[in-house]
């Protein structure tokens, strides 16, 4: 009995080392799994085989989720990158830069003709949702990660069974853990409400465990395939500034109008065949959409299929490239090491960079893995402010005053490695000072993180805070 158990156990852990070394990139991590099924029989095997494979990444080769192919090829037979002919001899190399590599990256070409309006709360943004909900003509789709069953919530979800009563096709998907893994009563409602709507990854089987870390995190909305919007805004009352419930998070939602609206419904139409196995056909969700700007953008879809690293590998260009100013908003800082590497060369090369996060977060143990994270570094050329509250869910990100880029991704490997995110990035300086106005308005109110704050703590706070940023994967 003995023996057979050791062949077996031999067997599995075979296996799982064949499996691991063809199929994971990660050097630390082959070594932990092949280590775990070897000196834990049978135990290692079992936890690689719930957690360890990246099952994403088989269903989205069969639902078509990791195509990437949304335009012509990015080169045109000179040989000239979409980037270097679109942006024009008026735009710095180094930004142009970032436009080539952007290419590359998505395999999506930039979109001319676009403009953007941005909103820093629920109290400007959610009306203009709304009314142009009110005024779709064919259709709506709208994808959330926070879908809340409280007073905004309802409103929306009103007015999508509005909509949906008079005519308009209605999709809406929502994440399946953000929006209520047990029960979401919006989904409830808007079912009854004859919408057809459905949970990303709401999964029970104790098999398909593993997808509760992988969470679709991007906010959407798309009206008749030719109005966007896209940011970090949930849908929730904790957005909306009144005068008897003061806002709790601070935020940002864009509006954008033009050709680059199409691929903000293709990484809708992406998530929702991957769900549902139903494809958006027909003018409706894909009519000729008008030049309505001057900006240069590109959508950038990222997650744990084949677009893995996406966007970190577009911010780590935008990094590089940086000649004066480097501007990031975001709510958790927590980067991977060679991420925040790319960040310290910059300043090491006289870049300004400027980093805000909260003073606190809506999570204490962030708060305590952000204190620990940056205690592994050198801060020095580095500025980091801490916001005061309410609670900032903003994400921005802004280099030279030239590029830009707002979307749903914050700035730790949970947004880079697991979760489905998508950014806009925009090659024009008019949009470019709205976000750097943006962020200096946040910056008035900020006040400076300094060395000693983080040498200061006591020993205590500092093994607390490094155990925290142990979890950095997963935060």
């Amino acid at each position: 009995m003995e023996y057979l158990l050791t062949i077996a156990h031999i067997s599995a852990a075979t296996v799982v080392s064949i499996h691991v070394l063809l199929t994971h990139r990660h050097v630390r991590s082959s070594i932990g799994w092949i280590a775990l099924s070897w000196l834990s029989p049978f135990i290692g095997s079992s936890i690689y085989l719930a957690f360890g494979i990246n099952r994403v990444v088989r269903r989205a080769l069969k639902s078509g989720l990791n195509r990437c192919g949304l335009g012509p090829s990015i080169c045109d037979p000179k040989g000239m990158t979409r980037a270097q002919n679109i942006l024009g001899a008026d735009v710095p190399e180094a930004i142009i830069a970032i436009g080539k590599a952007g290419d590359t990256i998505s395999g999506v070409a930039l979109s001319t003709g676009n403009d953007m309006e941005l909103f820093c709360n629920g109290n400007d943004a959610y009306p203009i949702m709304l009314d142009e909900i009110a005024k779709a003509k064919h259709s709506i789709a709208l994808a959330a990660y926070i879908f809340a069953s409280d007073d905004i919530g309802s409103k929306f979800a009103n007015a999508l069974i509005d909509a949906k009563n008079r005519g308009v096709d209605v999709l809406v998907l929502v994440d399946g853990i953000g929006s209520g893994y047990f029960r979401s009563p919006v989904v409830e409602k808007l079912r009854a409400g004859g919408v057809n709507v459905d949970q990303f990854l709401h999964q029970w089987a104790p098999w398909a465990m593993t997808y509760i870390n992988l969470r679709n995190h991007k906010k959407l909305l798309i009206i008749d395939g030719k109005i966007g919007f896209t940011g970090g805004m949930n849908i929730s009352d904790e957005n909306i500034d009144l005068a008897e419930k003061p806002i709790k998070v601070q935020d940002i939602q864009a509006r954008i109008d033009g050709p680059v609206v199409a691929q903000l419904l293709q990484t809708f139409e992406r998530d929702w065949e991957f769900t549902t196995s139903q494809t958006l056909e027909g003018n409706i969700w894909w009519p000729n959409i008008k030049s309505n700007g001057k900006a240069a953008m590109r959508g950038i879809s990222s997650g744990p299929d084949e677009s893995i690293g996406q966007i970190e590998a577009l911010f780590a260009t935008a990094i590089e490239q940086a000649q004066k100013s480097i501007r990031i908003v975001t709510p958790y800082f927590l980067p991977e090491d060679r991420l925040f590497e790319v960040i310290r060369r910059a300043a090491m090369r006289g870049v300004l960079v400027e980093i805000f996060v909260p003073q606190k977060s809506n999570q204490f143990y962030f708060d305590w893995a952000i204190m620990g994270h940056m205690a592994t570094f050198s801060l020095q050329g580095i500025n980091t402010y801490l916001m005061p509250a309410p609670f900032d869910h903003s994400k921005l990100f802004s280099i030279d005053g030239e590029w830009s880029s707002i979307g749903s991704a914050n700035w730790d490997a949970r947004s880079m490695r697991l979760n489905f995110e998508f950014q806009v990035e925009c090659y024009d300086r008019e949009i470019c000072a709205k976000v750097d106005a943006l962020i200096d308005a946040k910056k008035a109110k900020s006040s400076l993180l300094e060395e000693h704050m983080i040498s200061g703590r006591s020993l205590p706070v500092k093994l607390r805070d490094a155990g925290a940023r142990l979890f950095l994967p997963y935060l």
